[in-house]
């Protein structure tokens, strides 16, 4: 789900307004995956704290357009309400988030650029995957407009011949597609993930997260996910962060935290992932 229905930019434009097809400067041209003309991507930074039931949370850490990082910990460190923070689902105790030059800890979650696709997807049930993908369009002007913004992302996600059913009519892949396509849609500058492979089938996991990838690679801005596996940082990330009790015990790539796990927990997840 996207956190950020968008604005216009300096010269008056919308992002992702299709009367500029191929535009090759249009932020995030679905049409030009991966193409680093389309604009610089800021990076993320966070140095935050913040109250999760009986757990504080305290991380700092940055992450680079075009390096995604994994959050991996045990169930209750706070995973979850880190990128709920990032995102201005929640509130901050102390500290700041900082996406490129601008500070957005005080801003609410739409004005933040911030995409952000949920665990379990979280598609508008009423609304058909036209509309769940043209909803951050919609927030700024008309149905007409909003769908016709949709449209690249549709056909860019293979979700064309899907558009006209709704979300519980969909399998666990094609509700992720449109998810990933409802909050790139949007043209945020961060992409989250929040365990984005755990609602779906064994069978289908590795392919589509192979699939992710691609997409995760082709957006090309800061992204950050959340995981409890091993499989999906190594295929989607290119470093790990561990946090357990609500504090970094860890941050790596998985190669270096393989070769020297820092706590008992993360020795214990990486044997798990070897069985």
């Amino acid at each position: 789900m996207s956190v950020e229905p968008g604005s216009t930019d300096a010269a008056g434009r919308r992002p992702g307004d299709p009367s500029r097809p191929g535009d090759p400067s249009r932020p995030g041209d679905p049409s030009r995956p991966g193409d680093p003309g389309r604009r610089d991507r800021p990076g993320l930074r966070v140095d935050l704290a913040l109250s999760y039931g009986a757990t504080r949370i305290a991380a700092a850490f940055d992450v680079q357009p075009g390096h995604p990082l994994a959050i991996i910990g045990p169930n209750g460190a706070g995973k979850s309400s880190l990128l709920a923070a990032i995102a201005g689902l929640v509130p901050l105790d102390a500290g700041e988030v900082s996406i490129g030059s601008r500070r957005v800890d005080a801003l609410p979650s739409e004005r933040r650029r911030v995409g952000m696709v949920f665990q379990d997807y979280v598609l508008f049930p009423h609304l058909t995957v036209r509309d769940n993908v043209a909803f951050a369009a919609r927030m700024r002007g008309s149905r007409a407009s909003a769908r016709a913004v949709a449209q690249p992302w549709l056909e860019r996600y293979d979700l064309v011949t899907l558009a006209d059913r709704l979300p519980s009519e969909l399998s666990g892949g094609q509700r992720q597609r449109a998810a990933l396509a409802r909050a790139l849609a949007a043209e945020p500058d961060v992409l989250l993930l929040d365990e984005p492979m755990s609602a779906l089938d064994v069978e289908v996991r590795a392919e589509m997260r192979d699939e992710l990838a691609t997409h995760v690679r082709d957006f090309g801005g800061a992204t950050v996910l959340v995981t409890h596996s091993p499989a999906d940082a190594a295929r989607l990330a290119d470093s790990v962060l561990v946090l357990e009790g609500g504090r970094v015990t860890q941050r790596g790539t998985l190669d270096a935290i393989r070769a020297d796990p820092a706590t008992p927990y993360v020795r214990r997840m990486l044997a798990a992932s070897d069985d």
